[in-house]
């Protein structure tokens, strides 16, 4: 008998989510909605060259596909489009999407059940412009994800406090300019005060006529 995913150490995200619905306070975010999506069942894996589209032909399931974020959980809903009853679960993490060699509307997903065993199943999209609208909420999420995860390990260490303590004072210690010694030295230059500076010679030289 096959051992579920918490049984060998391995978070079960389907869980978590299913249980995370049940908090009124977690705040969900819905990166994309496709409302049709198909589901196939797989063919034996090819040995070499990837999945093929072509090579399904047993559907499934057919309904609506989301893109989630919950909490710190990011998954696939497949979600009947009649009642909005979850089909299946997808937790996006490393291998979970797979794309298909021959189309870009082909998709292989690694779906998770609520005790954590999983199953691979073939999806496809009638439009390109709905893959490329999952592939965009996909990378998103791993981009964001990236940065926070990054923001994370930055160590700040403790705010310094720079506040002045009471009883303490600032000393300021400001040279004086003797304003005849600026006179005597415009006098010397010859530089009048606001007057148009000239470029110098060696910011246009001279060209020789032929």
């Amino acid at each position: 008998m096959p051992k579920t995913a918490e049984q060998i150490g391995v978070p079960n995200v389907a869980a978590a989510y299913l249980e995370s619905l049940k908090d009124l306070e977690v705040i969900e975010r819905v990166r994309c909605t496709i409302p049709d999506a198909h589901i196939f069942k797989l063919p034996p894996r090819p040995t070499a060259g990837g999945w093929r589209g072509a090579d399904w032909d047993k559907e499934v399931w057919q309904g609506t596909l989301k893109v989630v974020e919950r909490g710190d959980l990011t998954v696939i809903l497949l979600l009947d489009s009649k009642n909005n009853s979850i089909f299946a679960v997808c937790p996006v993490s490393d291998g979970a999407v797979d794309r298909c060699v021959d189309s870009s509307r082909y998709f292989v997903l690694k779906v998770e059940s609520a005790d954590g065993k999983h199953l691979f199943v073939g999806m496809a999209f009638n439009e390109r412009n709905d893959a490329f609208d999952f592939n965009t909420a996909l990378e998103d999420a791993r981009r964001e994800k990236e940065v926070e995860q990054n923001m994370a390990k930055l160590d700040i260490g403790e705010p310094k406090d720079y506040s002045i303590k009471e009883g303490e004072k600032i000393h300021i210690s400001v040279g004086k300019t003797s304003t005849n010694r600026l006179s005597k030295k415009k006098a010397e230059t010859g530089t009048k005060s606001g007057g148009f500076l000239k470029p110098s010679s060696k910011d246009t030289p001279r060209r020789t006529m032929g």
